[in-house]
């Protein structure tokens, strides 16, 4: 008779908390943070070259597309460097709160989650609006 059981727990018998949620949006960053070294490796190479390359660039990063993806490239850094901060703060034992045992209580440190998801996303905005700002002539 086959074992028809799971080898091994799967993601649909979790209940998906904040704390899931940052563990793997910072691998998925992580991942996309290199892919985008790549990115910033063509305009270095394209720079170097000639003006022809440094233009094709220039257009792909000016293009929707290259300006969608600068952008989420922009949030992935700042929620990788937010979520590592806290990361190492925890790690030093700081955020935890009281212990709690009663599972009707969401622990002490799950609105710190919120907190960096919601910070990574402002200062994105922020950087953005102040690149947008000193791009058109505005006060920054």
């Amino acid at each position: 008779m086959p074992n028809t059981r799971p080898l091994s727990p799967h993601l649909g018998i979790y209940r998906w908390r904040i704390n899931m949620l940052q563990s793997t949006l910072h691998r998925l960053t992580g991942l996309f943070l290199c892919l985008g070294a790549l990115l910033v490796a063509w305009g270095l190479i394209a720079a170097a070259t000639s003006s022809a390359a440094w233009d094709t660039f220039a257009g792909f990063c000016g293009s929707l597309g290259g300006e969608i993806l600068l952008f989420l490239w922009t949030w992935a850094l700042l929620f990788h460097l937010c979520n590592g901060i806290q990361h190492l703060v925890r790690d030093m034992g700081k955020g935890f709160g009281p212990p709690r045992r009663d599972r009707r209580f969401t622990p002490s440190y799950w609105p710190a989650g919120w907190f960096v998801l919601g910070l990574s996303v402002v200062l994105t905005v922020l950087v953005w609006g102040l690149l947008i700002a000193r791009m058109t002539g505005g006060a920054a």
